[in-house]
């Protein structure tokens, strides 16, 4: 007769589970170096290298870090809110049609991808890295350059 594994409940300071280990250690190609920054990132503590060590809710932001993926629990922070009475940002919005950033919608037709245009505000690449409504006017300057920098590019 063959026993069956219990499926471990989440806990978010709970010990790590052998699934997130073995995850882990995959992703880093099961190279000790890489999984021992990895845990020393997570917890700020240069003398931590084991997994051992670190909680669920930690092995979840290694992995999400990884593989570029968000954590399922983790709400996203929308940074793409716009100001209607701003003319700068009637003009992001132009620039969005332009970049052919948007989604189909059933009302509309197309419709600006406020999603992506919220991640973009939060990669690297973005030149400011603040919430739309939260920009001054020579930052929101900053913003419509890059993004016509990207029409442009994209239309060569």
């Amino acid at each position: 007769m063959t026993a069956t594994k219990k499926i471990p409940k989440y806990d978010p300071n709970g010990e790590i589970t052998p699934f997130q280990v073995k995850r882990i250690m995959q992703n880093c190609s099961y190279q000790v170096e890489t999984k021992n920054e990895w845990v020393q990132w997570v917890t700020g503590d240069v003398n931590r290298t084991s997994l051992k060590s670190i909680t669920q809710d930690q092995a979840v932001k290694i992995i999400s870090a990884q593989e570029g993926s968000t954590p399922i629990n983790q709400p996203t922070e929308n940074w793409a809110v716009f100001d209607n009475k701003n003319p700068k940002h009637k003009i992001v919005l132009s620039l969005l049609y332009q970049m052919q950033w948007v989604t189909p919608s059933q009302k509309h037709g197309e419709v600006p991808d406020l999603d992506r245009l919220s991640k973009f505000l939060q990669s690297e690449k973005s030149p400011v890295k603040k919430k739309l409504k939260d920009m001054e006017t020579h930052e929101v300057e900053k913003l419509i350059v890059a993004l016509r920098g990207i029409v442009k590019s994209r239309f060569k």
